[in-house]
């Protein structure tokens, strides 16, 4: 028996000294076969002190060639049992990380957030678009009834429970006058674009697309360049779009990106991704990636039907 933390007898009954000659001696008493289960026992021939688990395991084959062999027999069975334990235990399953949106951070300035306000407000009279910041179902367009997120035959996604308090949290500091921090600029060249007025994380909520919604056999010659996609079904003709171009929100002044040029991919900042919720699609505008203040937002205006042409963005 060998008590943890006292040295043991070594092969030959004599104590091994300390230079490396009384430790080779005690190291070729020890019996071939012990010496050959290096990989399954290891120990310290210069103190005799068997290391790791199986102390117990050491001393009994100390003893004897025999005594050796079936220790090692043992050990190997034993090791064996073991392992494949702990493989039958271990997950050959590997789960993503679930993110989730978060709801954005409004500006703490007061000043700061009425003149967001009024960028918008200007942007919008100039576009003589009304504020909306839902889906309007308006005569002689698409009903409600038609928006049945039951019909999408890909790219749409459920709006978890966690998620869903998080866009209805931010519908109700909408409601009080709270807003992303947003900034609605014009551009020479591009007309008028939003920008960052304050750091945003990744997954924040920024936008419903709102609009008037619209069959898309309606708007083939329409000239809005702001259409979005809010439903692909199986019948071409029950397939939806939200035309901003007459009720709107901030979502309608976000840069689309160029699809058919690496770097205009780069530049997106912010994702469209249409979600099913309460029965119903909706086109949620989610950062992809954490946005610095003064970055301008882009977005990709085609899902993954790509019917879109974006050739003539900058």
């Amino acid at each position: 028996m060998c008590i943890v933390g006292q040295p043991l007898a070594p092969y030959g009954g004599q104590r091994p000294g300390n230079d490396s000659a009384a430790a080779a001696a005690a190291l070729h008493q020890v019996p071939k076969s012990a010496r050959c289960l290096g990989r399954f026992i290891r120990f310290d021939p210069t103190t005799a002190v068997p290391c790791g688990r199986r102390r117990a395991a050491a001393a009994a084959m100390s003893s004897s060639r025999t005594g050796a062999c079936k220790m090692a027999l043992m050990v190997n069975v034993a090791l064996s049992s073991i392992g494949a334990r702990r493989r039958r235990k271990r997950s050959l399953v590997m789960h993503k990380k679930k993110r989730m949106i978060l709801p954005f951070v409004p500006s703490k300035d007061g000043a700061r957030r009425l003149k967001q306000l009024e960028s918008l407000a200007t942007a919008l009279t100039t576009s003589k678009t009304e504020f909306s910041n839902e889906l309007t179902y308006m005569p002689n367009m698409a009903p409600r009834s038609s928006n049945l997120a039951r019909l999408e035959v890909g790219g749409i996604q459920v709006l978890q429970k966690e998620d869903k308090e998080s866009i209805q949290l931010c519908r109700t500091m909408q409601k009080r006058g709270e807003f992303p921090p947003l900034l609605v600029v014009f551009d020479s060249q591009e007309g008028f674009t939003v920008q960052a007025d304050g750091n945003i994380k990744d997954m924040t909520f920024l936008a419903e697309y709102s609009g008037d919604v619209d069959y898309v056999d309606n708007r083939e010659n329409d000239g809005c360049n702001c259409l979005m996609t809010l439903l692909m079904s199986a019948n071409p003709s029950q397939d939806l779009v939200i035309c901003p171009d007459k009720r709107a929100n901030i979502s309608r002044f976000f840069s689309g990106i160029n699809n058919s040029t690496p770097d205009g991919k780069k530049k997106q900042n912010v994702k469209c991704v249409r979600y099913d919720i309460d029965g119903e699609s909706h086109v949620l505008l989610v950062a992809c990636r954490n946005i610095v203040c003064g970055d301008k937002l882009y977005c990709n205006y085609n899902g993954y039907e790509n019917a879109y042409p974006t050739n003539h963005f900058v």
